[in-house]
């Protein structure tokens, strides 16, 4: 049994390290939006942090991500608030809900308000950026829109055909 455990948090350490590989690669796919570059690939990977990996991993996931992006110089501190909020709320919600669209819902919310607000002091006094305490809520959820609709139809496909459940070792596999 502890074997079996510890199987899966090697797994999900696995999984994770993947994402943020993924994320660090597809960071070039972003659009600037005044002081923050949206990424809504992001946004998928938070999804996916959040309901294959769970709150804690999907925020540990969110937090490297955003690290790397801003030390090879593709993301900005606007990064950290926005993605960990999202991964967060995403995975909180789905845990305690246990259906996609609370998952979505919370990366929506979480990226766009919460991480919306909290973007505001990082930007006006660590960025000197000249914002408005609402400027972000609005690039930020067009942003995380682009990865939840990516995430509906790739989680929802994945969810069915139980490819992490397998991979993770939730559901055991028929013995042949």
């Amino acid at each position: 049994m502890r074997d079996n455990k510890r199987n899966v948090n090697v797994r999900k350490l696995a999984l994770a390290g993947i994402l943020v590989a993924v994320g660090i690669v597809c960071s070039p796919l972003s659009i600037p939006v005044g002081a923050s570059k949206c990424a809504p690939i992001q946004h998928f990977i938070n999804i996916l942090g959040a309901v294959f990996l769970g709150p804690g991993y999907a925020v540990g996931t969110a937090f490297v991500t955003s690290l790397l992006r801003n030390l090879v110089g593709t993301g900005t501190l606007l990064a950290f608030p926005g993605s960990m909020c999202g991964a967060l709320l995403a995975g909180l919600l789905y845990k305690y809900g246990k259906h996609l669209p609370f998952a979505y819902v919370g990366e929506l919310f979480g990226t766009s308000m919460i991480g919306g607000f909290l973007s505001y002091p990082v930007a006006t006094l660590l960025m000197g950026s000249k914002s408005a305490v609402f400027g972000f809520v609005l690039p930020f959820f067009v942003s995380s829109c682009g990865g939840t609709i990516l995430a509906i139809v790739l989680v929802t496909a994945m969810k069915k055909m139980k490819i992490f459940d397998v991979y993770l070792g939730n559901i055991k596999e028929s013995a042949a």
